[in-house]
Order: structure tokens, then sequence, then C-alpha cells
């Protein structure tokens, strides 16, 4: 049915049909028939209609809602009964759109079908046929405004109010050519499907209007206001709303003919139903790389402290190919974040790297990190396991003394203390520092803080330390003189 095409607004894309899937509200029911009354209509000017649209309905995605509700009140003459709401509803169809080509209107097969409505043929019984889909005729004057609406419309042209428009003889005015506007529809209504093309609404409009009060006694035609939004509130405020609905033909195909076999043809053989179990796969998703999984495990070593048997595969796999520390993923950036999750991992991986050019800058991220008892526990590990260069030891304990001496947390200050204490006296009782070479740093480091146990303990170990070295000092040239006699 192409009538019915030319009636119903194509859904070009799926952001203009979700805009009114939702139904109106009573208030915004209030609004639209605020901006389409009788009194408004006859007044104010195609651009006041505008801006009274715009003013209720600032929200471009329920311009598509706003239009079939339009075009329901179009196609229902009883909803829309003076000449000048009709003229402002197809108006405000074209400016709610207008920003865009009139041919990417979704409402411009209306356009076209006002311009050029069903013919009305009589049958051969004489009886008149009526589609109560069809929007009624509209007068030569309202023709000539929809046609230089969506050709070349002017601003003295939106000036007017619908009143004028309707008054307008427009006998000798040439006629308006709008054919490029029916071919873009043509190419596009071309690609739709046929069963998308054939439709109907389901709404009708009751062709005897009763009257609904006293007052509409003896005045056909006189349509009451109140009656008039009850019924569109029915119609478009429902959550649902009915105007989205159509009926479509059902579209059956038939049976196609029963195959007639032939004696030298194959014969089918159907196999026993059988139940086939599903089996999983237990490897599936896993890796056989060895690389792989130590690259995952010290991933996350990097942020939390790994199981036991977690830290004795990484150690296990890195023992047996030391090598593989190259491929772990470990930087020297990242070397603090191993420190404090995973001390033991860091130290085996510091020892494991010794070789490389790179473990000069390791040790340099390992001095200039944040002084805790991990990293103590790994620098005193490291200078046990191998020999460290002296200066980097220095530095280290360098650090140590001045982060007790900057924090201003007195309890946090005491613990970092104890902690330097202990990690120096065990540098000094394995020898692996000279005690001459910060003798005067750390004895001012435990006068500053003498008030803590350790702190004492220290300072007598590097006096008795001193003690021996000045005995020794003097035993020795006594020894030497004896000698030389």
């Amino acid at each position: 049915m192409s009538g019915s095409v030319g009636q119903r607004p194509s859904k070009q894309d799926s952001s203009a049909a979700d805009g009114y899937r939702k139904g109106f509200t009573m208030q915004e029911i209030a609004s639209l028939l605020s901006v389409l009354s009788e009194d408004g209509t006859q007044s104010q000017t195609f651009e006041q209609l505008a801006t009274s649209l715009h003013h209720y309905f600032n929200n471009k995605t329920e311009y598509f809602k706003i239009g079939m509700a339009l075009v329901l009140m179009l196609q229902n003459p009883d909803l829309l009964p003076h000449p000048t709401q009709r003229l402002a509803a197809i108006f405000l169809m074209y400016e709610m759109y207008s920003p865009d080509p009139v041919a990417a209107n979704p409402f411009a097969s209306i356009f076209v079908h006002l311009l050029n409505p069903l013919p009305e043929d009589d049958d051969n019984d004489g009886y008149k046929r009526e589609f109560h889909w069809a929007i009624p005729k509209i007068s030569t004057s309202e023709k000539y405004f929809v046609s230089q609406l969506i050709s070349s419309p002017t601003k003295e042209l939106f000036k007017k109010t619908p009143n004028q428009v309707l008054q307008m003889d427009v006998s000798s005015f040439p006629p308006i050519d709008y054919s490029g506007i029916q071919l873009s529809l043509v190419e596009r209504q071309s690609e739709m499907p046929g069963k998308s093309k054939s439709a109907i609404p389901c709404l009708m409009s009751d062709p005897d209007l009763k009257p609904m009060t006293f007052e509409q006694f003896n005045k056909p035609g006189c349509i009451n206001q109140d009656v008039q939004r009850q019924t569109l509130e029915a119609i478009i405020g429902a959550p649902d709303p009915i105007f989205d609905k159509f009926l479509r033909p059902e579209f059956i195909p038939l049976v196609p003919p029963l195959h007639c076999s032939l004696d030298e043809e194959l014969v089918w053989m159907s196999p026993p139903v059988q139940e086939h179990l599903p089996t999983w796969d237990v490897s599936m998703c896993k890796t056989s790389s060895v690389g792989t999984e130590m690259r995952r495990l010290m991933m996350k070593a990097f942020t939390s402290p790994l199981v036991i048997n977690q830290q004795q595969q990484l150690l296990h796999e890195l023992g047996k190919n030391p090598s593989l520390v190259f491929h772990t993923g470990l930087t020297p950036a990242k070397l603090p974040d191993l420190v404090e999750a995973n001390p033991l991992i860091a130290i085996d991986v510091l020892l494991k790297l010794m070789q490389s050019n790179q473990f000069t800058e390791y040790l340099s991220v390992l001095v200039n990190m944040e002084m805790s008892l991990h990293s103590m526990e790994v620098v005193n590990r490291l200078t046990s396991a191998i020999e460290l260069p002296s200066e980097f030891i220095y530095l280290y304990v360098s650090n140590c003394i001045s982060t007790c001496e900057t924090i201003k947390d007195r309890y946090m200050q005491n613990r970092l203390v104890r902690l330097v204490c202990v990690f120096l006296q065990s540098l000094i009782r394995n020898k692996i520092i000279d005690i001459k070479d910060i003798f005067i740093e750390i004895q001012a480091f435990c006068i500053e803080f003498s008030r803590i146990r350790e702190a004492g303990g220290l300072f007598r170990l590097l006096k008795t330390l001193d003690g021996n070295e000045q005995a020794t000092d003097k035993a020795l040239p006594t020894n030497n003189s004896g000698s030389s006699r």
C-alpha cells in the first residue's frame, strides 16, 4: 500500500526512533496543546510558535515523539479542528529538523503527501472510498506554504501568522519545484523491504461527533477541549503509546511440494542416536612456556607477597635457569616494589644480576629507595653474600642516618633508629665496613639518639673497637723496637 508509505515517517536511525518509545507525561501533553491552541495559532507568527515549542521541549531526542503525535493529530481532524492549528502542526514538524536538509527530515514524506494527496475515486456502486489513515486535503494556500517551506523558505514567511497564510491568494503565484525532494524520498524508500512499506495505523477516528455537553447541542463540528485532552492522554500518554502501533499484512510463504524420490537415488541412512557428553579440556588457556609463568609470578610479586609455594616455584626456576631473570619484566624502577613485597625474591634476583651491565643501576636504586626493614634485610644479605663496592655501603649507611635525623614522627624515628643500630652492628661484627671511614658520623649518630638502648649498645661497640685499635697501635712500636734490638 504505497499510500501508507507516504503517511508514515521513516525511522532513519535508532537515535531518532528511541526518542518516542516512551509516552508523553501529562505536563508534556498540556504544553503541546498550549503551543497548538486555537487562539495561539491565530495570533502568533511562525517564529513565535517555534520559540514556544523550543521553550517547552528543548531535548532533541524528544522531537521524533512529538512529530509522531503531530501526525496523529493531522490524521484525526477532531484533534486539530481549526485550519490554523493544522498549519502550525505542519510547520512544527519542519521546524524541529530545520538545521538538516529536508530530505533527511523523518517527516519529509508527510510534506510530499500533503502536496500530492491520494485520489478520492468512487467505486462502481457509487460509494466513496475513504482511508482512515489519510491526512485530509489542505487548501491551495496551505499547499503553497508547504512547498515553499520545503524548497526555499524565507524569513518573511516565518514572520506571518497561520491565519495570514490561509487568507493568501496564491492563484497568480508560480508553482514551486520540489521534485528533488520527491526523488530523494523515492530512492530512500526503494531500499526498504516491501513488508515495512505495507502498514496502516491502528487508530481510527469516530465519524460521528456526539455532543458531550449541553452547550454542544445543535452545534455541529464543535469540539470539547476537555474531551480532546482526555483523548490525547489516553493515546499518547500511556507508557507504551498507542500511536506507535500499526497493522502489517501477514506474509505466509507457500508450503513447498514433497519431493518425489527416484529408484536410483541414494538411501538416506539415519545413524542411531547417541548421547554425547562434553569433555572439559583442563589444559585449555594454559601456557606451557616457563618464561610466561615466571613473568606472571614476577608481575604479582611487584604488588603483593607471594605464598610459599609460589616463592619456591619462582626461586626453583631461577636456580635452574638464571638467564630467566632477564625475561621476568624486572626493571630498576620496579625494584623498590619487589623489595617491599618480597625481599627474599629481590635478594635472589639481585644475585643473579651481578654480571649484568645494569647491576650498578639496580644498586643505585636500592641505595636511594625509602629506608625500611626489608631494604635493610636485602642490603645485609647482599653484603654477606658478595663483596659490594664500599662506596655503595657507605652511601646507604649515610642515607639511613639522614632518614633517622629528618623523620618527624617520634615513634617511627625510634623504630628506625633501632633498626639502623642493629644493622650497623651486623656490618661491623662481620667486618663488612671499615669503622674508621665513618667512625665520626656513626659516633655522632649514637650521641644524638643516646636515649635509645640500641644506640648505646652501638656506641659501646665503637668504643671497644676504638680502644682495641689504640692498644694495637701502642703495641706495634714496642714490638718493632724489640725486634730491632
